[in-house]
């Protein structure tokens, strides 16, 4: 038996059964298919109320929620607005996860590492040779390590072209949130330290080259290797030391670092 629906004239007419599920999916296939475009700005409350027949607290209980998933910003004063943005839903996601489960460093950089070896495999078969002559140009840009900020974000601009040149479209959003949670946890651990920052990423050299010249030979199984060998020797660089460990006994599995770093990150709408 079907549900009632509103009699007050809106042209998006809901049924009355759980009105604000219905008008959360209802936005979120027009921000989805385009209706509603990134960085546009919603509709006011009284135009949605009138347009699907309902109160405000209905239309702003279907707003808290598609901001709670990333769709959608309110800015104070200025309005509310469609942030449908690959990189925030996909934060969103997992941030919500790594909370519910109290995942750790371990789980993150597991993951990121499988898809960055994924990443590497597709790379050799479809970047060009201007990508990674750019991804090239990246790791030397990194083998000069003078200021924090500067390696910080030449370290984001290697990591985020190995990615891209996967042309992979899930891939690079979900590998761009975990690289940016990778570097801030290497920033927290080096304690903001330059000396640190070259011991590590500095050793890192000619690993970085070693993936470079894997994808240079476009061969999958070498980038694979490449990007492997990365992975390890980085995380026993940075997670092997006095002060990693002694970080670790007051927060098992860095679980609190990490869900301060994804709060940052996100807001606390991404929990």
């Amino acid at each position: 038996m079907a549900h009632d629906t509103s009699d007050s004239g809106g042209g998006r007419r809901v049924a009355r059964g759980r009105i604000a599920d219905h008008i959360v999916e209802d936005l979120r296939e027009r921000i989805l298919s385009g209706e509603l475009p990134d960085g546009s700005r919603l509709p006011a409350e009284r135009e949605l109320a009138d347009e699907y027949g309902v109160s405000g607290a209905t239309v702003r209980e279907a707003v808290r929620v598609l901001s709670a998933t990333g769709l959608l910003r309110v800015r104070h004063g200025s309005g509310t607005f469609v942030t449908a943005e690959p990189d925030t839903m996909i934060g969103m996601s997992v941030a919500s996860v790594v909370r519910l489960e109290g995942a750790g460093v371990p789980d993150v950089l597991g993951i990121l590492g499988a898809l960055t070896r994924y990443a590497a495999q597709l790379a050799a078969r479809h970047a060009s040779d201007e990508e990674i002559a750019a991804l090239r140009e990246a790791a030397e840009e990194l083998a000069m390590i003078d200021d924090v900020a500067r390696t910080q974000e030449n370290l984001r601009t290697y990591l985020r072209r190995l990615i891209a040149m996967s042309h992979n479209a899930l891939l690079i959003p979900l590998c761009r949130l975990l690289v940016d949670v990778q570097i801030e946890l290497a920033a927290e651990m080096s304690g903001g330290q330059l000396s640190e920052w070259r011991r590590v990423a500095g050793a890192l050299h000619e690993d970085r080259i070693a993936i470079v010249e894997a994808l240079e030979s476009r061969s999958p199984e070498q980038a694979a290797q490449a990007a492997d060998a990365y992975g390890h020797h980085a995380h026993q660089l940075a997670f092997t030391t006095l002060q990693a460990k002694e970080a670790e006994a007051l927060d098992p599995r860095y679980a609190r670092l990490l869900a301060g770093i994804f709060t940052t990150r996100l807001g606390p709408t991404g929990y």
